[in-house]
């Protein structure tokens, strides 16, 4: 069993990503060409602003903070009071504390918005650390992130593992040394998170428990 359980929270711990997609996607129309669900989809969990030099190539830096900007508020004003936890997450989380794991969070998401995930989900009393959109600079597939939410943890990557919904999360973990698992309910296949490096794949976080627990680790 690994030491470490480092988890994504939007996409992996709420269901969110539909509602973050529509606010970006929204944003988007405001500056210029509207760009597919479809093709904002495929790079869900990505860096925003990587995401933004794929989808609308031709905007320059100032326009892509503009537009951030304006999904930020849109995601607060419009869709972030309607989201809500997928079901079993404090239940996984007890069953890992309880089998002598430590859990973080690494999330891209800044400080209003995991300020509200938390309060849905109540699961502080089973976090040691958080590692947020606020602590770094670049997000998903940088591994900064995950390597600070490491350091949180006091854990080597070989003793850990990230647990989130995106290839992007899987990258990132690889490439800080921990494992990667992943589970379906951020909208990418099974192959798409495998091909990115998870060693196990499930629909959700509660049938994904049983891999987290009984996967050997190196110390």
């Amino acid at each position: 069993m690994f030491s470490g359980f480092i988890f994504d929270v939007e996409g992996t711990l709420v269901d969110c990503i539909p509602q973050t997609l529509k606010s970006l996607q929204e944003a988007i129309e405001r500056y210029g060409p509207p760009v597919p669900y479809n093709t904002l989809q495929l790079y869900s969990g990505l860096d925003g602003d990587q995401t933004l030099q794929l989808v609308v190539p031709d905007a320059p830096e100032s326009v892509r903070k503009d537009i951030l900007t304006m999904q930020a508020r849109i995601y607060r004003e419009t869709y972030l009071n309607g989201v809500q936890p997928f079901e079993g997450i404090r239940d996984v989380f007890q069953s890992l504390v309880r089998q002598g794991g430590r859990i973080a969070l690494a999330t891209d998401c800044k400080g209003p918005e995991l300020k509200h995930y938390l309060s849905l989900l109540d699961v502080d009393e089973f976090v040691t650390a958080k590692a947020c959109g606020d602590d770094v600079e670049h997000g998903k597939p940088d591994p900064r992130l995950i390597g600070l939410a490491l350091s949180k943890l006091g854990l080597s990557g070989p003793q850990s593992v990230m647990v989130g919904d995106t290839p992007y999360d899987a990258e990132a973990a690889l490439e800080a040394g921990a494992s990667a698992a992943g589970v379906l309910t951020g909208g990418f296949s099974s192959e798409a998170l495998l091909d990115a490096g998870c060693f196990a794949v499930h629909e959700d976080l509660r049938a994904l428990l049983p891999s987290l627990v009984t996967a050997n680790s190196s110390t």
